[in-house]
């Protein structure tokens, strides 16, 4: 046997690393490897994500059209935002939005996903229930954009030959936001309640028959088991669902474009307008940064108050 050979038997026996640098070499070696295989996803998170985000936080800061070159003109876009009363009637449009779309998505995720682990355990039921979310936005849009139709939609059909008056789901500035809010939620809760469901299948049953045998009741089980057990999961579902609700466009350039007067300009599409209609990059990246900071913020605090990364499982 080689001396190189009996090194490393002798090494591995003795729990050392082996010959100097031999240990080395095989961590660049993993490394490279390992680099090799992220490499596609760090690019396109660099050239996608990362330049994007920096060239759109220098933009905030000059006044720029799409003909001409960036004039810095330091914190004037963030003054001017401040005093914007469109601005702010987007950020409390938006905020309506997020606050129905989350209240109601994740009560009726958390109620599927109860169903998926003790009634409906078939992978048949799971993949319809995850079929409207394989829908794009704006085709969902166009679908429920016909089906409530004022004149037209099978919905008001039905409301109408029960005797009720018809309802102006996207031409009303009551119906707007919360139908916009019914739409995202249809198109999502199906993905959502597959990861409430995925929370609940790493609850051991043991601690279900436990409250069982101390005679606790659903009700009860549910309240001081399930819940406490399940937040990490529900944590990250708010996050999500938080983050993919503020930055609603698709359903909304599709049906109202903001409309009936302003009760459905959400923030994105303010920024879209101010940028691309209104020709004004800097203002636009300006609203885009101040969304960045308070989608930061909530999301942080959402982790910190759930306690997100933590679990009573241990």
């Amino acid at each position: 046997m080689s001396t190189t050979t009996e090194s490393i038997v002798t090494g591995a026996r003795r729990g050392s690393p082996g010959p100097r640098g031999y240990g080395r070499r095989r961590s660049r070696s993993d490394f490279r490897v390992a680099l090799l295989f992220i490499a596609p996803a760090l690019i396109g998170l660099v050239v996608f994500y990362i330049v994007p985000t920096v060239r759109g936080i220098y933009l905030s800061f000059t006044d720029y059209s799409i003909l001409g070159e960036p004039t810095w003109v330091g914190g004037k876009n963030y003054a001017a935002l401040v005093q914007d009363p469109l601005f702010w009637n987007s950020l409390a449009v938006t905020a309506e939005y997020v606050i129905i779309n989350i209240v109601v998505q994740t009560v009726i995720a958390v109620g599927l996903g109860l169903l998926m682990n003790h009634i409906a355990k078939s992978t048949l039921v799971r993949g319809m229930l995850l079929m409207p979310y394989l829908v794009a936005n704006v085709i969902a849009a166009m679908v429920w954009f016909w089906l409530l139709d004022y004149n037209l939609g099978i919905v008001n059909d039905l409301i109408s030959s029960l005797g009720l008056p018809r309802v102006a789901f996207f031409g009303d500035s009551f119906w707007a936001i919360p139908t916009q809010a019914i739409i995202n939620t249809w198109r999502n809760m199906g993905y959502t309640s597959l990861l409430i469901f995925a929370g609940l299948q790493a609850i051991p049953d043991t601690v279900y028959e436990a409250a069982r045998i101390d005679g606790a009741g659903p009700v009860m089980t549910f309240r001081k088991i399930t819940l406490p057990l399940l937040r990490p999961v529900l944590a990250l579902v708010l996050v999500l669902t938080v983050t993919g609700s503020f930055q609603i466009f698709d359903t909304v350039a599709v049906t109202t474009q903001g409309g009936p007067v302003n009760a459905t300009r959400v923030i994105q599409y303010y920024i879209y307008q101010v940028a691309f209609g209104q020709q004004e990059f800097g203002y636009g990246s300006a609203i885009a940064v101040v969304l960045f900071v308070i989608l930061g913020i909530i999301a942080f605090a959402q982790m910190k108050l759930l306690r997100g990364n933590q679990s009573d499982l241990g």
